[in-house]
């Protein structure tokens, strides 16, 4: 990177230049703003996302009012400088409507299409990279609200047998890798996936600290 961060930065003829949010840990978009040179300024000095607001033509800061700020951890450039993506982790709800994300509706969904709407029950469908968050969101509303019946309860109160579910499963998804079909292996992972998170969770190990410290072992 040059000497000048905003170098690499194309300002459009207003001076603005938009910034996609997402989520560091889970790879999820949280919502889109845009920036001006002061904007981007402050988010560089302190560590947190500035916007600058067209209608009331001012610097914002993310979360000063709600105290969900969003923290950032890296700040992308696109191949011609004139669009932004911010790494960031929230500390609450993205949206001003009070959703994890601004981008809760699917546009061939069933959701009103008003603005500020509400979403749709089981819309958006997930994609593939927002599985591990969602899932960890789903173990943490288990074990907070402790549903009656609920599989996921039974494991949180008894730590010695979550990890022998996991090694039980890593055992059956060898087994499937050997002999049976692709679809079967992909079952049994999900099934280690699903307990691996269970005893993360039992630990207060976050599924982004072990994402984290696989980037470390690149080399």
């Amino acid at each position: 990177m040059s000497a000048e961060p905003l170098e690499a930065v194309r300002f459009d003829e207003r001076g603005l230049v938009p910034c996609v949010m997402q989520n560091w840990a889970t790879g999820e978009v949280l919502t889109l703003a845009y920036m001006n040179d002061g904007a981007l300024r402050r988010t560089l000095e302190t560590g947190e996302m500035h916007f600058y607001s067209r209608s009331r033509d001012e610097l914002w800061h993310k979360g000063e009012t709600s105290g969900n700020v969003q923290r950032v951890r890296q700040i992308r450039y696109d191949c011609d400088g004139d669009a932004l993506i911010a790494l960031v982790e929230p500390s609450g709800p993205a949206c001003h409507t009070g959703q994890r994300s601004c981008f809760y509706r699917d546009l061939n969904g069933t959701a009103d299409a008003a603005v500020d709407a509400p979403p749709a029950d089981g819309e958006p469908a997930l994609a593939a990279h927002e599985a591990t968050g969602a899932l960890e969101r789903t173990l943490e509303d288990r074990r907070d609200g402790r549903p009656e019946g609920s599989y996921t309860v039974e494991l949180l109160a008894d730590p010695p047998r979550i990890g022998d579910k996991v090694r039980e499963e890593a055992e059956e998804v060898a087994r499937a890798a050997a002999s049976e079909s692709d679809e079967r292996v992909a079952e049994e992972a999900a099934d280690v996936l699903y307990h691996l998170q269970v005893l993360l969770l039992s630990r207060g190990v976050p599924i982004g600290d072990v994402l984290e410290t696989l980037n470390g072992r690149r080399s």
